[in-house]
């Protein structure tokens, strides 16, 4: 046993046993809300992904311009790659289920919530981008994208970093 626990990596967390009941508690809590965020970020996502993966199916699909084409892939990957990192933090939850690393899954599983965060604003405005562009056009484009990416950044970064910052 003692040549097992000599081959652990020098970067392994304290086994829970050497941790106090508190920062049990404290970890259980830290990893349920992160959860609990995950689950509510992850409907707009597959919705949005859902419905990003049949438009091109659409008859008027084929007489989007080049500009429009572009923002579409960009806003059908940026779907995808929020869907990605927001599930990454169950996956790798599951993956080091009973690893003794709730620590370095909290750490990286928020840090994976805020990029497919970031990625879900960017498909978010991508896709109103689309849609403003097709129906509207001219400038009231500009407009309601800029207001929208304002909304997103402020409402989901700004108010936390400027706290953070305070603090």
């Amino acid at each position: 046993m003692g040549t097992a626990e000599s081959a652990e990596p020098a970067e392994r967390t304290e086994r829970p046993a050497d941790r106090t009941e508190e920062e049990q508690e404290r970890l259980n809590r830290q990893m349920t809300e992160l959860l609990n965020e995950l689950r509510v970020a992850m409907p707009g996502v597959q919705v949005l992904f859902g419905f990003l993966l049949t438009v091109p199916f659409q008859q008027r699909f084929q007489q989007v311009s080049d500009f429009q084409e572009t923002v579409y892939l960009v806003t059908l990957v940026a779907a995808a790659t929020a869907t990605a990192f927001l599930i990454a933090p169950s996956a790798y939850h599951r993956v080091m289920f009973e690893q003794h690393e709730k620590p370095t899954v909290i750490r990286l599983g928020t840090a994976q919530f805020l990029v497919g965060l970031a990625a879900l604003a960017i498909a978010m405005n991508g896709a109103v981008l689309l849609v403003t562009d097709v129906v509207f056009g001219g400038d009231t484009v500009p407009v309601v994208v800029v207001c929208l990416a304002a909304l997103y950044f402020t409402l989901w970064f700004g108010l936390g970093l400027v706290q953070r910052v305070r603090r």
